[in-house]
């Protein structure tokens, strides 16, 4: 058994590094690599693809077989887990998981979901996917049920008993379901591509033309850019070189001459206190209102980094505060759904905010909605993440 298990590997790894101009075959081999390897499929993909010769077409379908099954393995597994009688090599995994992604997800049809999924598979798996994907199809065609709403959704079954509790069953089924589908491309007016609902965020910073703004948690400068595009002048910081790199990046693409980035810890920035006239704290987040841009996301956090995710962003806040000058806004959002993250975070600093002159203010008009007091939400839907924003002033 140690023996063809050891086969099994120096299989994939062969199969996995043979370059192919096969959308499937690119699947395969990058979902083992996320399986197997622990890679982030936003960062590995794009770089795999840019190895092929592939369309614009075949590079769509690629990516939706990586971003779909990755994101619904769990429900792909349940489907496909009823007709084997051991776990199957990686690289058959990924196969027989984007052959169901096919059938039941993409319309495709049944015998080219089957037959090129079939020939796109390591040549030592292929009878086991065929087998295996035909009795897939058949109970597509009939018809399947799933056992809970977990499995149906593709969720870990934690984070579909936290959002329900936040967010209420109907409204956590709802959300989640939308973060299910692929994420929509919106580029904002200056060609920098953000999704609606950071770019409501960023509205709700009061900046105005010569003002002094502060954005301590600035990567990779969606909400930098477009603060500092109003005329702002504004100060992005981030604690890793690698993501200072990318608000420096956008900040010279888009000609921002007064967008001036720093490298350092936002629990100790290097400033005078009142020295801004606004201060956003975007804080490190679960990112459980953004799951659709990042689809192994959810099989990667864990419930005790809620906890821990919630400790620091209330650190954040607290820091971030005392550097807003009189009169000046206070705001801290985050994308995702968790009370633990948002509206515990905000009434757990309520007293040192209050000590220092904040006062609550509501969110600006438009789709947010009241989440607990002086927070607000924006619930994921068709083309937008979900998003928490709170807002002070300082009196």
């Amino acid at each position: 058994m140690g023996q063809r298990r050891a086969l099994d590997q120096r299989s994939t790894v062969r199969f996995v590094s043979e370059p192919t101009d096969d959308p499937r075959r690119v699947a395969i081999a990058a979902i083992v690599r996320i399986d197997e390897d622990g890679a982030f499929a936003n960062v590995l993909l794009p770089r795999m693809l840019g190895e092929t010769t592939l369309d614009r077409r075949d590079r769509g379908f690629a990516t939706e077989l990586v971003y779909g099954s990755t994101r619904m393995r769990r429900k792909l597994d349940h489907l496909v887990d009823r007709f084997l009688l051991e776990p199957p090599p990686p690289s058959a995994r990924a196969a027989l998981r984007i052959g169901a992604h096919q059938l039941l997800h993409l319309d495709t049809p049944p015998h080219a979901a089957v037959s090129a999924t079939v020939d796109a598979a390591p040549k030592r798996f292929r009878g086991l996917v065929n087998a295996v994907l035909r009795k897939v199809s058949a109970s597509v065609k009939e018809g399947v049920t799933f056992p809970s709403s977990g499995i149906e959704l593709s969720y870990p079954d934690w984070i579909v008993e936290r959002l329900s509790a936040d967010l209420g069953p109907e409204r956590a089924a709802a959300c989640l379901a939308s973060m299910n589908e692929s994420a929509s491309v919106h580029t904002r007016d200056d060609g920098y591509i953000q999704d609606p609902s950071s770019q409501l965020v960023a509205a709700a910073v009061p900046a105005q033309v010569g003002d002094l703004v502060l954005d301590l948690c600035a990567a990779p400068g969606g909400k930098a850019t477009a603060l500092a595009s109003r005329g702002a002048r504004v100060i992005a910081g981030d604690q890793r070189r690698s993501r200072v790199g990318l608000v420096v990046t956008n900040k010279e693409r888009l000609g921002l001459d007064d967008l001036h980035v720093f490298q350092g810890d936002a629990n100790s920035p290097p400033f005078a206190p009142a020295a801004f006239d606004a201060v956003l704290v975007d804080a490190p987040c679960s990112g459980l209102g953004a799951l659709r841009r990042r689809p192994d996301a959810r099989w990667r956090i864990t419930v005790g980094d809620i906890d821990e995710l919630a400790s620091l962003q209330g650190s954040l806040l607290a820091t971030a505060a005392p550097l807003v000058k009189l009169g000046g806004t206070l705001v801290y959002s985050v994308c995702t759904l968790t009370r633990a993250e948002s509206t515990a975070v905000v009434a757990e600093t309520s007293s040192v905010l209050g000590e220092l002159g904040f006062t609550a203010i509501d969110a600006p008009p438009g789709a947010w909605e009241q989440f607990g007091s002086g927070t607000n939400v924006l619930v994921p839907g068709p083309e937008a993440d979900g998003m928490v924003l709170a807002r002070w002033v300082r009196t």
